[in-house]
């Protein structure tokens, strides 16, 4: 008897229940519930728990919260999910207590301020789930990314091989600790919980377990490409940040905090994809024309000015200011990323080599033509058209005006001089390496391929080598060109080359060149000729080739429609069927036949590949690899075969498929070649594709073909070499993104061509889900059934994550698989099968086919009540897509009853539009198969199993019914439910944007230490300040001080931004001790605001600022009216000059671009003590959550002076003049000034005096030179005649001038400020 083992056999024990359950009629999820009596294989897959026990399994809200509870199940994870874990090991809280003293001291303001802060450190272990994983991507502490900056952790795979973590040995006793084997766990040690209010915070973590059985698409890609070949700092391995406007944006920061986005991305793909062990690293520069004499090849920038800290952008020698510009769109963004910089390139190379992976350079050109161009068109008749196709292939690139087109220059010397052109003059010679710099030495407008090529050669070899080097990649549009009847100048070129690159590489390196699936195999022109040239054989044939490498995108399959084409009348299940695929690697179309234009393809006219006479079909099929592999090759001109054989030798070189891949689109096999995106002349979509997402297909695609060539009946020995014909180790799928998944594609405010990734090629974000088969696969291993009867090839598709959190029988977690996929399993034959549903009906029945009942009729077909089914159906997912947040799908009818609706959840990573497929289908299932048939067959009809679709004619029409139960007596009792085929090829549910939480990424602050007059009296007078400010804001600021270059101490921290900004133009002096109406203050401020003020408040200390007027040198401003000019720029007037004593500071101008600081509360006291001035300290500030040695702090080098000490200078210098006399004694008089905040005041008779003791200098000069310094103890000093006699030869006289400079002494920083005036006598 066969049986439904998964299916509605069952239906009468969920029948018996009542009503529809979860959404879906108890005819067709009742087996799901229900044993099938009598199946001896499904006994297997029971759980052996007693039949009333039931034990709920944890569900979506559940995964990510972190316990500790002893006896907890271990879960199982499959794929990629966010999950909580359970704290297995923890050690008592360490305490640490730090002490600060501020204040005391002379000038210290008073006593001493003592202040203890008490920080706690945990140490734990969190078990995750059941090993081996693969890697862990992100972790969440309270729900937000956690800074794993200066935390010590490390994770554990689960292995049976792993060994106990020293640090729980250390503090268990080796003999104690357990090593945990199995389980995947991860150690914390002494984190720091100040963060987390002094507790263990909730910590969930994104898990990596795929599957890589030797057949799923995780265990067969052994080689990716790695793009997007554009992006400037993109493959750096070290931070760089951009600093625009005082804020730092990261360049290459965008997942995490502490890693860059290169070194997520392998992290990412070792984990998502672990049986890679080669990466082609693509490398982009600029083509500008597609007639080749025309074209430059050059390396871009995104802007030509961009300040980036620690490196600068530089290719080739080529600096930021003097490189190709590339073409913005209408949003005027960037529409490509700028080429890699040269030390991101060198970066990448290593950290690949270093991670044990081969290394692939792929030089690469993208065109940057823009759309409304004015260039000639190469391919219009004598080019005479004005502009050519936006952002074009670089295949082609031709010749002008390109052949079959009139006054085309091919087959003549002009070709060969424009092949010339564009390749350029660059020699090994024309470069200079120093270290691992490259630069340029030849001409300066040389911009050939070749300058490009030899560039990367030399930048290659001083990475340190690497693997494998692509002189070219998919140029047919040159390559086909020819000077003559048969002589193709691009082809000897790229020899030319060849010989070149080898040169610097060396024979360590293998070397070769990727032809387009189109070019590789020969040139025939279509041109009427007859023309049949292996145009490639001279460089497949070169020496210095090392393998044939091809951009393998041949299509494997034809699928249209509906269900009567061609290949599903064939018998051909789905588009998704493996052998369906493979029957089209070397077959179908380009082996058998091909379509001769366009009306055949939409009509399905197959037109087969001949070769008359001659009978050698192979030669004109692209598909036809082994026979051109294991041939000689003669040359056809004019149709005549040549009877001598090409340079090819059969069999000499391996074939290396250099690119090999399908978009994740709907029917993308139909012509995998195609790339979706807008921008591009060349977006499209496949042929019949309806455009719609579909991850399926390209993994069906990729394990089609990597397991035929994998196959060594697909894959003969060479006899040359002996090795197969096809290396599939260096079988590179394209392609990986050095841009980490999920934040590419989700942050398109970073990267322009994100919404590309959900029709493409890119495998980040698909590589590492679960095979449906292979889960469903293990599932029935863990169960104990044996390999040999499982059969899971009906099953197609992934689920990106899968846990099972429970103890649960295989069954059930099979079961939640059926529901969300749909797909049935059946025991025929001593196998369980596992079919998807909506496969085409194999028999068609009339009523003449059925054997009649004894009782009853010969056919009975029953509707359900539709109050028992659902209006809507409600899932709940996490989202694959961004941080795994729940994501709620609904599929409904169209009613406005909502009375009826059933939900669910799945603990499952999806993307929400195919959750929102999969709901659809489930709603709609359960209304289809509520219309169900029960009949007879006869024995005849033994072929028919469970699952199987029919067609039955009935009442004049044909029902499409699925088989459901099949009893075997003297006739076979059937049982079915009606089936629409077309509720398994919906579309998926519209894109949702996502909602990334980004990881906060700090950087350098630009940070400003002062030394300032005293400004408020809680401020002690001698201690300088510090203003930073930095965009994003780290909460707190740490201060660390040195008196050489290291043993950094921490001083202080600080908790708020400063108001920072600079001049925009000059600023000249004006008056003191009044309003400064001549000038205006014009400033941009990186944040904050200004307001004008009344006097009074003015007068109170408002809308003070400092100005730089030199270094170290600043000017207090006050400005009483303040003007908005534009956001974050104002013009201040109304201004008061030299405040608190810095009228000397004023500039004459103060440049523009001067820093300016608002003096308010967000500035920061250094707590320093007087015995620290002058001592030339190093400074280092920066985010107080990064150790000290972080590239996030900036030093500085400062030597406090203490000008808050520094008395003011004097004023009211008496004039001589003023007062009768005669030549004798000069009495020189003053009124003397107070640095204290309290002599502002109008009230006291004299200002207070400062300092220990009132003393003063003032010194008599000639000139620049001091003629004679006197003393003085008293505000006036006298200057005897006889001093005067000494100084000048005789006492000074009426009408006499003489210049002196006053100071008022302090007894800890000797003289103040100076007053400088000119006496006249």
């Amino acid at each position: 008897m066969a049986t439904l083992v998964l299916g509605a056999a069952g239906a009468a024990i969920g029948g018996s229940i009542g009503g529809a359950i979860l959404g879906v009629s108890a005819a067709t999820i009742g087996g799901f519930i229900g044993s099938s009596i009598g199946s001896v294989v499904d006994s297997w897959i029971i759980s052996s728990l007693a039949p009333t026990q039931r034990i709920e399994g944890a569900r979506l809200d559940t995964l990510r919260i972190t316990s500790a509870t002893e006896g907890a199940v271990i879960p199982r994870l499959y794929g990629r999910i966010r999950m909580g874990g359970n704290i297995i090991w923890a050690t008592d809280f360490r305490e640490e207590t730090r002490t600060t003293t501020q204040g005391g001291g002379k000038g210290g303001g008073g006593g001493k301020v003592k202040t203890t802060e008490y920080l706690y450190y945990a140490s734990f272990a969190v078990a995750l789930c059941e090993g081996p994983i693969t890697g862990i991507g992100r972790i969440w502490a309270d729900g937000k990314p956690m800074d794993l900056s200066g935390v010590t952790w490390r994770w554990y795979p689960g292995d049976e091989a792993q060994t106990a973590d020293p640090f729980i040995a250390a503090k268990m006793g080796a003999a104690n600790t357990p090593a945990y084997r199995g389980t995947a766990y991860v150690v914390f040690e002494e984190l720091a919980l100040s963060t987390y209010g002094n507790r263990l915070p909730q910590l969930s973590f994104e898990v990596f377990r795929p599957l890589g059985d030797p057949d799923t698409a995780e265990g067969l890609t052994r080689a990716v490409t790695l793009i997007p070949a554009s992006g400037e700092f993109t493959y750096a391995t070290q931070a760089i940040r951009k600093t625009d406007g005082g804020a730092t944006v990261p360049e290459n920061l965008n997942a995490l905090a502490d890693s860059t986005d290169m070194v997520e991305a392998l992290d990412r793909l070792q984990a998502m994809a672990p049986a890679v062990e080669s990466v082609s690293l693509v490398v982009a520069w600029f083509g500008d024309d597609l007639r080749a004499g025309s074209c430059k090849v050059r390396p871009g920038v995104e802007v030509s000015a961009k300040s980036t800290t620690p490196a600068s952008w530089s290719v080739n020698g080529v600096s930021r200011a003097n490189a190709f510009l590339v073409s913005r769109d209408a949003q005027d963004r960037p529409v490509y990323g700028g080429t890699p910089s040269d030390f991101a390139v060198v970066q990448a190379i290593q950290e690949t080599k270093a991670r044990g992976l081969r290394v692939t350079f792929y030089p690469f050109i993208l065109m940057d033509v823009p759309p409304g161009n004015a260039l000639p068109n190469p391919y219009s008749n004598n080019a005479a058209e004005t502009g050519q196709p936006a952002f074009p292939w670089r295949g082609r690139i031709t010749c002008s005006p390109a052949a079959g087109f009139a006054g085309s220059v091919d087959k003549t010397a002009t070709a060969a001089s424009q092949i010339v052109a564009l390749f350029g003059a660059a020699t090994p010679a024309s470069f200079s390496v120093s270290g691992e710099s490259v630069s340029w030495t030849g001409p300066s407008g040389d911009w050939g391929l070749r300058r490009m090529v030899l560039h990367y050669a030399h930048l290659c070899a001083a990475a340190g080598g690497v693997d494998a080097f692509l002189i070219g990649t998919e140029m047919p549009g040159l390559t086909t060109i020819r000077s003559g009847a048969s002589s193709y100048p691009a082809v000897q070129a790229y020899r030319d080359l060849l010989a070149d690159v080898r040169s610097i590489l060396g024979s360590g390196t293998k070397i070769g060149y990727a032809a387009d699936w189109s070019e590789y195999f020969g040139h025939q022109p279509g041109d009427s000729s007859g023309d049949v040239f292996f145009h490639l054989d001279p460089l497949w044939a070169d020496p210095e080739t090392d393998f044939i490498g091809i951009d393998n995108y041949m299509p494997l399959s034809d699928w249209r429609d509906g269900f009567e084409h061609l290949d599903a009348q064939d018998g051909w299940p789905a588009i998704y069927d493996r052998a369906y695929l493979q029957a089209n690697i070397a077959g179908g179309e380009g082996y058998d036949w091909f379509y001769a234009s366009a009306a055949d393809r939409s009509a399905q006219v197959r037109t087969p590949i001949t070769d008359g006479a001659a009978g050698k079909p192979w030669v004109f099929r692209y598909k036809d690899l082994r026979a051109w592999w294991s041939n000689a090759h003669y040359n056809r001109p004019g149709g005549v075969e040549s009877g001598t054989p090409t340079a090819w030798a059969p069999q000499s070189k391996p074939v290396w498929f250099t690119e090999l891949g399908c978009p994740a689109i709907d029917r993308g096999t139909n012509q995998p070649n195609v790339f979706f995106d807008p921008k591009s002349s060349e977006s499209f979509t496949p042929h019949f594709s309806r455009g719609w997402r579909d991850d399926a297909i390209q993994r069906a695609y990729l394990e089609a073909t990597y397991l035929w060539w994998g196959t060594p009946a697909n894959n003969p020995v060479s006899s040359a070499y002996g090795g197969r014909m096809v290396h599939v180790p260096e079988c590179a799928a394209w392609t990986w993104d050095a841009r980490p998944y999920p934040f590419f594609p989700a942050l398109t405010d970073v990267w322009t061509d994100g919404a590309n990734w959900r029709l493409g090629h890119w495998l980040t974000g698909r590589l590492g889900a679960v095979s449906l088969a292979a889960l469903v696969g293990h599932l029935c291993l863990r169960a104990g059934m044996p390999e040999s009867l499982i059969d899971v090839s009906g099953l197609w598709g992934a689920v990106e994550g899968y846990a099972i959190t429970a103890l649960e029988s295989p069954r059930a977690s099979i079961t939640t698989l059926s529901r969300h996929f749909g797909f049935d399993a059946v025991e025929t034959e001593g196998v369980i099968r596992f079919i998807m549903r909506g496969r085409a009906s194999v028999a068609t029945l009339g009523p003449d086919d059925l054997v009649a009942a004894r009782e009853g009729d010969v056919l009975e077909l029953t509707r359900g009540q539709e109050t028992e089914l659902p209006q809507a159906l409600k899932w709940q997912v996490a989202r694959a897509d961004e941080d795994y947040d729940a994501a709620l799908v609904e599929a409904r009818r169209i009613t406005v009853d909502t009375t009826r609706i059933a939900s669910e959840s799945f603990p499952m990573a999806v993307p929400p539009e195919e959750a929102e497929r999969r709901c659809r289908r489930a709603l709609m299932e359960a209304w289809v198969g509520r219309e169900t048939a029960a009949f007879r067959l006869p024995p005849s009809r033994l072929a028919l199993d469970p699952t199987d679709a029919i067609r039955l004619a009935h009442d004049g029409r044909l029902v499409d019914l699925r088989l459901v139960s099949i009893a075997d007596a003297e006739a076979r009792g059937i049982e079915a439910v009606c089936q629409d085929r077309a509720t398994y090829d919906l579309p998926p549910g519209d894109p949702r944007a996502a909602s990334l939480t980004r990881a906060v990424v700090f950087g350098a602050p630009d940070a400003v230490l002062m030394d300032l007059p005293q400004l408020t009296e809680d401020q002690p007078a001698h201690r300088p300040l510090v203003a930073a400010h930095a965009v994003p804001w780290p909460g707190e600021m740490a201060v660390f001080r040195s008196p050489s270059t290291d043993g950094f101490e921490l001083l202080t921290t600080f908790g708020s931004r400063a108001p920072i900004g600079v001049l925009v133009s000059d600023f000249y002096a004006g008056p003191t001790s009044r309003f400064d109406l001549g000038n205006a203050l014009v400033l941009d401020l990186l944040t904050g605001t200004l307001e004008s003020v009344t006097d009074l408040t003015l007068f109170g200390g408002a809308n003070a600022l400092a100005i730089e007027s030199a270094p170290g040198v600043w000017e207090i401003v006050q400005a009483g009216a303040a003007e908005l000019l534009a956001p974050g720029r104002y013009r201040l007037t109304r201004l008061l000059r030299g405040q608190r004593g810095t009228e000397g500071a004023m500039g004459n101008p103060a440049p523009a671009g001067a820093r300016v600081v608002v003096l308010d509360d967000s500035l920061a006291s250094l707590p320093i003590a007087e015995a620290d001035l002058g001592i030339p300290w190093n400074w280092r500030i920066g985010p107080a959550s990064r150790p000290v040695s972080d590239e996030t702090y900036v030093a500085q080098a400062f030597a406090p002076e203490g000008v808050g000490l520094r008395p003011f200078s004097v004023a009211h210098v008496e004039q001589p003049w003023r007062t009768p006399r005669t030549p004798g004694d000069l009495t020189i008089r003053w009124t003397r000034r107070s640095r204290a905040l309290a002599a502002d005041s109008w009230g006291g008779l004299e200002v207070p005096l400062t300092e220990e003791l009132e003393a003063y200098e003032v010194e008599i000069l000639d000139g620049a030179a001091v003629k004679r310094v006197l003393s003085a103890t008293t505000t006036s000093a006298v200057y005897s005649s006889a001093d005067q006699t000494a100084d000048w030869g005789a006492p000074l006289g009426p009408g006499d001038n003489l210049t002196i400079r006053i100071f008022q002494l302090s007894a800890l920083v000797g003289r103040g400020a100076p007053k400088t005036v000119t006496l006249i006598l």
